[in-house]
């Protein structure tokens, strides 16, 4: 069993091959960044003239002469309103705005593929969209997952930095335990009542629908923080690019 239990908080660091207790978390400089600040500008364009709008002439097409219906298919005449056809899909719920979590270690930009049959927990107590500092000095918007406890069987995790040799790691469970953390790109999974899920880092789901635990689970880790982190059985190997 490899295992690591410190007093303060153990952190997953996604890129560092030869440490794997720490997988996900970069090593934190003096001083953390600033937060990143984007100011946001409007310019207003002049106010164009106002156009008289000519008179159309009788017969114009998309117009109906007095007395005669519109020609069909003419396109409709201006300021009128089309509607919308049948069976248009509707639009995409808006993002969340994500908080800055300033709880956060400093993460690596790239996530790690992290698959598990089972993935339980205890106490979870929230689900949120997050930002979180990387190594590079920006930010990058995560699916936070908070809880007492998570129980990952079935783990493997596949960790590949851009055109450099990988380390995949295989254990029949991974426990993490105390303020846990879980930091995510995206997850796909199948409920305890057999739905599909996919969640991404536009809006949180229910909790209702995470609390029972998930199965066949598949999800981008960017990071995790807990005060122990415990596997059994496990199995590395490094993969070559």
């Amino acid at each position: 069993m490899i295992g690591s239990r410190r007093s303060g908080a153990v952190v997953l660091a996604v890129l560092a091959l030869l440490a794997p207790m720490t997988l996900g978390a970069a090593a934190a400089p003096a001083s953390r960044p600033a937060a990143l600040c984007i100011p946001l500008l409007w310019c207003p364009s002049p106010s164009p003239t106002p156009t008289p709008t000519p008179t159309p002439a009788p017969g114009t097409p998309g117009t109906a002469t007095p007395g005669l219906p519109a020609v069909p298919g003419a396109p409709s005449a201006p300021g009128s309103t089309t509607p919308a056809a049948p069976g248009s899909p509707t639009p995409a719920p808006t993002p969340v705005a994500a908080a800055k979590d300033d709880g956060a270690p400093i993460f690596t930009k790239t996530p790690a593929s992290m698959g598990s049959q089972g993935l339980s927990f205890t106490g979870l107590s929230g689900i949120a969209i997050v930002d979180v500092p990387t190594v590079d000095g920006g930010t990058v918007r995560t699916l936070k997952i908070s809880a007492d406890s998570i129980t990952i069987s079935g783990f493997s995790l596949t960790v590949r930095p851009p055109d450099k040799a990988g380390l995949v790691t295989n254990a029949d469970t991974m426990t993490l335990k105390g303020h846990v953390s879980v930091y995510l790109g995206s997850i796909t999974a199948t409920t305890q009542d057999g739905r599909a899920l996919t969640l991404g880092t536009d809006t949180p789901p229910p909790l209702d629908d995470v609390a029972p635990g998930l199965l066949r689970v598949t999800m981008g880790l960017v990071g995790t923080v807990a005060d122990s982190i415990s596997y059994t059985n496990t199995d590395q190997r490094i993969v070559e690019p």
